[in-house]
């Protein structure tokens, strides 16, 4: 890759961009560097999305998406690659993004219930589209707490709240009162600017992945399972299903 050329990041301003048009920066054997890109690389728990590209008439499936540095490099299986300068035309797999949109937002929900009724930071997370685990702490498991939290955050789905994507300055966005709330920070020191996913009256966070722009949107989060990873480490596994 011979390109130093930033990729900018769609999916960071607008999650629901399924189609967009860019030019090729780098291309070799290792995959395809563009100007911008849709395709969320990956990260914080959230795989990466899939979907093609289009040109010269032909379509590309996309094999893996992945950071590299500041740019973005887009696997693909194709031999002939399309020269520098050239136009491509990107497609996301919707229902893939989306699903995992729902699945983002609804650990965020999760987070912010957990965070506001039981004061517990998040020690881990994980997620595929439609199903997630999320671990925590917390002392001692009351045979209720699944159900109570599965209706608490059934009552913010429901609550319709807006969810809005900003981006800050460092200094001016760590001010924020429990902006982390996992119990190791990720945030890296060498970023300037942090992104800030903000589910209005609920839950800020710094965040780098895609969801959707209003809770309701989720659709209904079940509990389908709860369990003890230690003294103070609790798991819930959710499954996203559609509103009834």
């Amino acid at each position: 890759m011979s390109s130093t050329l930033p990729t900018e990041a769609i999916y960071h301003v607008d999650a629901y961009q399924r189609e967009f048009e860019a030019a090729v920066v780098a291309a070799d054997a290792a995959g395809i560097v563009l100007d911008r890109t849709a395709f969320f690389p990956g990260g914080g728990g959230q795989p990466a999305d899939r979907g093609t590209f289009v040109w010269d008439g032909a379509e590309h499936p996309i094999e893996g998406v992945l950071k590299r540095g500041d740019q973005v490099l887009h696997r693909i299986a194709a031999r002939d690659l399309p020269a520098i300068g050239a136009r491509v035309q990107g497609r996301l797999d919707w229902e893939h993004r989306h699903a995992l949109m729902r699945t983002h937002t609804a650990l965020h929900i999760l987070c912010g219930v957990i965070w506001r009724d039981f004061g517990s930071q998040v020690t881990g997370s994980n997620m595929k589209p439609l199903s997630a685990r999320m671990d925590f702490e917390l002392e001692g498991m009351p045979a209720d707490l699944a159900r109570t939290i599965e209706e608490r955050v059934a009552a913010e789905i429901a609550a319709d709240r807006e969810i809005r994507v900003s981006f800050l300055p460092r200094e001016e966005a760590l001010a924020i009162p429990d902006l982390v709330r996992t119990k190791v920070n990720l945030i890296p020191a060498t970023i300037p600017v942090i992104r800030i996913v903000d589910i209005v009256g609920l839950d800020c966070q710094a965040d780098g992945g895609t969801h959707v722009a209003r809770t309701s949107e989720v659709g209904r989060m079940r509990v389908v399972k709860h369990e003890s990873k230690g003294r103070i480490n609790k798991r819930l596994t959710i499954a996203i299903e559609a509103a009834e």
